[in-house]
């Protein structure tokens, strides 16, 4: 077996020490997990999660994130009545997976719960293949809300790579930055998010929206607490549901206060596995430190933007 994860020192070479306020961390290697999701068939969508985690493990890889809803994928109705709940047997396979390579896994999927609603939930798992954090997407789209109801917890969860929390998607947008703000403000070090980036169907790699919509947000947290955000997509057409016809197009995004540090392949064929390694960030500040240090770089907390 796998050791249960590898986790990098960085070595200094001919380097000075670093200060004591920003010592170094060591690297993260996370695959993003770039995965064909297919409306409606959860097992071959969870065969092909689980091959891509063996990729991962084999790239000696810390972490995979996998994309949002990889089960029945985002808002295909099936979903409604063959949801799964969560410890059950679609999470059961992933933990399986975790724990035979002995790496860190998060991945979207659906949830069952006990009162009988459908959550758009995300998991990370640990390398005993443990479930450690259970996410429900707070930031729903209008056209998701029949299938999902909102969520209501945030969390952060301190592990040997670092303090991890982890959202979903469109708890990304600009109007959503809020859920990022407060995972920050907990202390995340790596905010994790499995999503399905999803564009109409005559939409190419030339257009490229994401800039925008996805590497402007990043940044901003990125920027403003030194975190760094990781998210992987699903790719493929979307068959069933109201955005039947549209396309899943890729562009897994690893973005820190520097800028972009990996980015995959964007288009609805991109199936791959994309492997960063990413500095662990040094964030000293907590409570209302953490809003010093945020006046100290221009944010305003007493006006609308």
């Amino acid at each position: 077996m796998a050791a249960l994860f590898s986790f990098r020192k960085s070595v200094p070479v001919a380097a000075p020490a670093p200060e004591p306020s920003a010592p170094a961390l060591g690297t993260v290697r996370v695959g993003m997990g770039q995965l064909l999701v297919e409306g409606g068939e959860p097992a071959r969508n969870l065969a092909r999660a689980v091959e891509q985690i063996a990729q991962a493990a084999a790239q000696q890889c810390d972490l995979v994130l996998l994309p949002e809803t990889l089960d029945f994928a985002w808002t295909h109705p099936s979903a409604l009545y063959e949801a799964q709940p969560i410890p059950g047997p679609f999470s059961d396979v992933l933990c399986r997976a975790a724990a035979e390579h002995g790496l860190y896994v998060c991945a979207g999927l659906t949830e069952r719960a006990p009162d009988g609603r459908n959550y758009n939930a995300a998991i990370l798992i640990n390398p005993q293949g443990e479930i450690i954090v259970k996410y429900h997407k707070i930031n729903l789209l209008a056209v998701e809300q029949p299938f999902y109801a909102v969520g209501q917890t945030l969390n952060v969860v301190d592990t040997p790579l670092g303090k991890i929390g982890v959202n979903v998607c469109a708890d990304n947008y600009l109007d959503g930055l809020p859920i990022g703000h407060t995972l920050a403000r907990m202390g995340a070090e790596f905010i994790i998010a499995p999503a399905s980036w999803t564009v109409d169907y005559s939409i190419t790699e030339e257009h490229d929206p994401y800039q925008e919509k996805w590497v402007k947000p990043f940044s901003i947290l990125a920027k403003l607490y030194n975190v760094v955000v990781v998210s992987t997509t699903s790719v493929g057409y979307i068959v069933g549901g109201p955005y039947e016809g549209k396309k899943s197009v890729g562009c897994s995004l690893a973005v820190d206060a520097n800028g972009v540090r990996a980015q995959g392949a964007f288009n609805e064929f991109a199936g791959q596995l994309v492997v960063a390694d990413l500095a662990r960030p040094h964030r000293p500040e907590r409570g209302t430190d953490i809003g010093l240090m945020l006046q100290r770089k221009g944010y305003r907390f007493d006006e609308l933007p």
